[in-house]
């Protein structure tokens, strides 16, 4: 199969490139390098560079490469960005998306679309939010997402299109940058391993979704072989404090320096876990890497230089243990022990 990634220099796109390599697709990439590099594509990778509000370029590339699949996840992903600029937010997030199913209509592609579960349900959503639970973003960069969906959808009813949406988590692991919210856990990880402080926004109680990177891969893979449209969340339906990783991470370093406190950023929501049994039932996709396991997969990669290409020795392992538990040093007011390994199911969804 001939696909091509958009914002295929970036963290997660690079390791989609690897894994749509590794099993035989040819694979082409558009990004424009203002957050991609190069280097972090295998050779065999052809990079076109170009921006995707540039509609009669795109139209005429993807009339050139005429892929049978498009992994579309080039995005303006700052949501301090989006509150800052929410216009120029929009048009990337939103005019950008349009542009490439308007590019993909004319040679008949397919769109896995790159969407977001941690910024698009609200406050009061249910914990872990099953994709039933009505959008109420908080940020111009959840509103983004969520109107550049509805394009997608409408697609798909107008035109008998078959796209998909995959709406992540807080996507870690080895490749992504020490900056952003979503960073958190690259963050910490440098951080720690280079003494500074591990800085907290508010309590710290504030809980998020982290699913490892290649279990975000493998929900790719998953959807473009499904073959059918459907919008599925990807995450481990695992709450995990901003305290409690900071403290495994402390753990998994060996640093033992305390966070320091700044004050709540405005409009950031208390608690967020996706529920992932849609896309077990439709796509036999199951998050499968431990929180311990991805933590210290992300400071091996630290260790060792944080290479954008080399064999990765600090690949997670794998578990296919029906569940699997790991302490994490306890906090007031939290669990003493939460479920870190994904390949437990976790309840469904409840109020909140």
């Amino acid at each position: 199969m001939r696909v091509l990634v958009t914002g295929g220099a970036g963290f997660i796109g690079s390791h989609l490139c690897d894994a749509l390599q590794a099993r035989g697709d040819e694979v082409c990439v558009v990004d424009d390098l203002s957050r991609g590099q190069v280097s972090r594509l295998a050779e065999g990778v052809d990079l076109h560079k170009g921006n995707m509000l540039n509609a009669s370029w795109l139209s005429a590339l993807v009339e050139e490469i005429r892929p049978d699949l498009i992994c579309h996840l080039a995005a303006q992903v700052d949501v301090r960005v989006s509150v800052a600029f929410p216009g120029t937010d929009a048009e990337v997030n939103v005019v950008g998306t349009v542009n490439l199913l308007e590019a993909a209509r004319g040679v008949g592609a397919r769109v896995i679309f790159s969407s977001t579960g941690g910024a698009l349900y609200g406050a009061h959503a249910p914990v872990p939010s099953p994709e039933t639970t009505p959008p109420a973003p908080s940020s111009p960069y959840g509103v983004a997402k969520y109107c550049a969906e509805q394009y997608v959808t409408l697609y798909n009813r107008l035109f008998g299109t078959t796209h998909a949406i995959l709406r992540l988590a807080n996507v870690y692991g080895p490749r992504q940058g020490s900056s952003g919210d979503a960073g958190v856990v690259s963050i910490f990880c440098a951080n720690n391993i280079q003494g500074r402080p591990l800085t907290v926004y508010g309590d710290g109680r504030q809980t998020r979704d982290y699913v490892y990177v290649a279990d975000c891969v493998a929900a790719f893979l998953a959807a473009a072989d499904y073959g059918r449209a459907g919008t599925w969340n990807i995450g481990t339906g695992m709450e995990v404090s901003v305290l409690q990783l900071a403290a495994l991470v402390a753990q998994v370093t060996g640093d033992r320096s305390q966070p320091v406190f700044v004050p709540a950023r405005d409009g950031e929501l208390l608690r967020n876990a996706l529920s992932w049994d849609l896309a077990a039932a439709d796509l036999g996709w199951r998050p499968v890497t431990s929180l311990v396991d991805g933590v210290e997969a992300v400071v091996r990669w630290y260790a060792a230089g944080a290479p954008d290409r080399t064999p990765p020795p600090w690949t997670a392992p794998r578990s296919a243990a029906v569940a699997e538990t790991a302490a994490v040093p306890p906090v007031s007011g939290q669990p003493r022990e939460i479920c870190m390994s994904s390949s437990v199911r976790p309840g469904r969804a409840s109020s909140g």
